[in-house]
């Protein structure tokens, strides 16, 4: 389903050399990881035991944190699934 209301444009970050031209070609398209594959999120049970315990001891009602993984297209091609394998509690600064 797509939700147009939800869509935000890619951005990149400020560089001093551009590779392309940064000028829009052609009209808008939407890109969403749920219109054409079925995705699913498989999570390791010690990073997600991790980052729970990280908020537990966090002072702060909201912090910020990392979870990396990898993003691969399932053998059949209907799928795509997100593993998350790492916390990162990230810095304060």
């Amino acid at each position: 389903r797509l939700v147009a209301e939800r869509m935000v444009p890619f951005s990149f970050p400020l560089s001093k050399y551009a590779l392309w031209d940064p000028v829009p070609m052609g009209d808008v398209i939407g890109s969403h990881i749920a219109y054409y594959r079925n995705p699913k999120l498989s999570m390791m049970e010690k990073t997600l035991r991790l980052a729970y315990r990280h908020a537990k001891q966090n002072e702060k009602k909201l912090f910020t944190c990392f979870l990396l993984g990898t993003l691969a297209v399932d053998e059949d091609g209907e799928g795509v699934t997100l593993t998350i394998d790492r916390f990162d509690p990230g810095r304060e600064v």
